[in-house]
This record gives C-alpha cells, structure tokens and sequence, in this order.
C-alpha cells in the first residue's frame, strides 16, 4: 500500500467531493473562453476532515518558486494607469523568466482555450505525498483525465464563442448535470519512491517541469463523477474555499516551493476575501465530522460561537488536542539543497520539455500556436519581442523562426 488514507482504503469507496471550476486571470463575470488557465479545485469531505486539492487543467505552471507569484500576477492584472490588460508587461516578465516557456507554450496552444470544462483534463500540479501505515513516503502527483474527451477552441471559435455566449462553459456543465449527462474523469497518480527524488535528472518538485510517464507511468486507481449541481451558486461556489493545508492522514507535503507558499497564501486569501470565519460556512465545513478548533469571535459568527467551553490549548477540560502525527506525515522529510530560493530565471533546463510539447503537436497546432503567440506579442517593444523569441528558438528552431516571421523579423535579429 502506497497510503494509509482512508478515502483510498478500498475498491469501491465513496467519497462525497466538491469540484470548482474558474478561470485564472479575469474578473467575476469574465468570459468562460478567454485563453487563461482553468483552475480545477477539490475538497473532499472525508470521514477524517475535508481534503483539498487546488489544481489545474495544466500540469505545470509559470513559475517555480512562490516569492515571484506577487510579481506574477501583477503582471496578468490591469495596468494602473490605464485599467487595460497589459501585454508588455506579460511578456517582458515571460521574456525574463525562461521557465515560463512550457507553460506559455501550453497557454498559447488550443490547450489555452478548453471547448468546456467537461473537456479538459484537471492536474494536482504540485507534488505531494503519500504515507503508508509502515510510515514509507511516495511523492505523488494526480492526474484527472476527462472521460468526455480532450476538445478546444480554435482563437477564432473561441473569439466567436465568447461573443455570442460568454457563460458558455457555466451553461454546458449545469446543463450536462441537470440532463444526467454526468461528466466523468479518470483519476490516477503517478508514483515516485522518495528515494528517486534524490538521484532524478529533474528536479520532481520543480512547478514548470513534468514527470515523463515512460519513467513514472500513470496508475489509475478512482473515478471523479459530478452527479449535482449546486442549489444556491453564490453560496456554494462563491464562497467555497480550497486550501492545500486541508489534508488528511496518509497525505503529506513535499519540498515544492510554490506548494509551501500556497499552504500560507490561501488562508489569507479567503480571510480577505470571504471573511475571518470561512471555514463555518457549510460548503467549507467537513460533512462526515465535526471540526475540532478554538477559533472564536470575528464577524458574522452565527453557529454558537464554540458556546461556554474553553478556548486555549492545552487545557483541563477535555478540550481537543494537537495531533503531531498530522506534523510529522506532513513534513518529516529532508529538505537538503531543495529547500534553498531557486536563482531566478538561472542554473535550469528551461527549454527540453516546452520543446519536446512543440514537436508533439501537429504542424498545423503548431502553427496556431505560433500565430496565437504573434497575435498577441504584436504591441510588446521590439526588444521584448527579440527576448522571447530567443526563448522560443532555443527550445526549437522552428519555434523560434515561426514566431519571428509572424511578427515581422528575422532571427538573426535577435541575436
């Protein structure tokens, strides 16, 4: 056994689980096609507490190392003086940060722009683990793998899309449910023995690197079913709130950078954005037990505020008490030199893989990414534009030929 998790004890169990889905980068009522990352979350209520996993439909990422997240995202927000989204200030942060390129490359190909968000594969992303009752850690990623199968918009069908129907990926998932037409995905996980993690030519917590399957194939061990919809949107999905610190026994953490700045970040985040008492609010509040905590006072307490009983730990009076098992499974590993500050933007293969994606596609793929990118580089300074485009070339030549002639240049120009 890989993981003493009871949710994954036995053929045939069920586990009650919400699926949230969203784009990355707009704003609330923002069109369902734009080309932007689709975040796949999950809280599972489990008989042991609420499990989250907070992926996406891409299996890598932009960046590796939390501390840049901040700039990140300022980058794909409007720009202050002119409230417009800003493509030079996306480029010249991708043109700056080479490990970017797999994911932008994923971005600007019709993998961007899902046909719905029952066509689309759902990713962990992070690495996490695994800890079986003889205390043995796997690093595991997840893999959802949609049973409707893999189907995107063109640009041009996603443009036409959005202007005839820009809630077309809400309305097609309400409909399937309602209609019984339960979308379905495949659940696996690829398996790393610990110890692997210490010889591997990549590193396996590395965001912007995957796991090649020819040397840690997929297991598929469950099956994702969304049998419900939502009675009230705004109360169940609206402040639905996924953590990837909601974990259970038999899951652990890993050395990945960006997943050690997510387990921080998103309590703050709902905290602001939702309120101090997020996790009372039914959609977020473990179904199969009671949760066990001293959290007290704050606004909109409506649940009994923990009552006349004690609010510290540890106390006389038959108070709940901290599990150290939770610590110990979470984070009992070595960090060694995996736990230093990645050096930005340096010192990584930044480009085999968004190279081996760009030979996977089809010509014809490929030169709509190709296009797409131009398409939206037109507008970027000429400088950043030579930038990228070296990016594009050193992971293929053909790449980066292909994205200079559409934006007017010659290669050579950018050396």
């Amino acid at each position: 056994m890989y993981t003493k998790a009871k949710l994954f004890s036995k053929i045939g169990k069920k586990t009650e689980t919400f699926l949230r889905f969203s784009t990355v980068g707009g704003e609330k009522g923002s069109i369902d096609a734009a080309r932007d990352p689709r975040g796949f979350a999950l809280k599972l209520y489990t008989e042991d507490g609420n499990y989250d996993i907070v992926g996406n439909n891409t299996p890598v990422f932009f960046i590796r190392d939390g501390i840049k997240f901040p700039d990140f995202i300022k980058t794909q927000k409007r720009n202050p003086k002119t409230n417009l989204k800003d493509p030079t200030a996306m480029w010249d942060f991708w043109s700056l940060s080479p490990e970017s390129l797999h994911q932008v490359t994923i971005l600007f190909s019709d993998r961007g722009t899902p046909k719905s968000y029952r066509h689309m594969n759902g990713y962990s992303s992070h690495t996490f683990s695994w800890i079986n009752a003889k205390g043995e850690r796997f690093w595991v990623k997840y893999h959802f793998k949609t049973k409707q199968g893999i189907e995107n918009f063109t640009s041009e069908e996603a443009v036409k899309v959005g202007g005839e129907n820009p809630d077309h990926a809400t309305q097609d998932l309400h409909e399937a449910i309602a209609g019984d037409n339960f979308p379905r995905w495949r659940v696996c996980v690829q398996i790393m023995p610990m110890a692997d993690a210490e010889t591997y030519h990549l590193n396996p917590f590395d965001l912007t690197k995957v796991w090649p399957h020819a040397d840690y194939p997929l297991i598929e061990f469950g099956e994702l079913v969304l049998d419900r919809n939502p009675e009230n949107y705004f109360q169940d999905v609206e402040q639905s709130a996924f953590e990837p610190s909601n974990i259970v026994s038999g899951i652990g953490f890993s050395p990945d950078k960006m997943l050690q700045a997510r387990l921080f970040s998103y309590p703050d985040a709902h905290r602001y954005r939702i309120g101090t008492n997020y996790s009372t609010i039914p959609v977020n509040s473990p179904h199969a037990t009671e949760a066990q905590n001293y959290h007290r006072d704050g606004s909109m307490r409506f649940d009994g505020n923990g009552g006349s009983s004690v609010n510290y730990e540890p106390n006389s009076f038959d108070g709940p008490a901290e599990d150290s098992k939770y610590k110990e499974e979470a984070y009992s590993f070595a960090f060694n030199d995996k736990a230093a500050r990645y050096n930005h933007g340096e010192g990584n293969d930044e480009y085999s893989q968004a190279g081996d994606l760009f030979r996977l596609l089809t010509p014809d793929h490929q030169d709509r990414l190709i296009s797409n990118i131009a398409d939206a580089m037109q507008t970027v300074p000429r400088d950043i534009q030579l930038r990228q485009v070296m990016h594009f070339a050193k992971a293929d030549l053909r790449y980066g030929e292909g994205v200079a002639h559409a934006l007017g240049f010659d290669l050579s120009e950018s050396n």
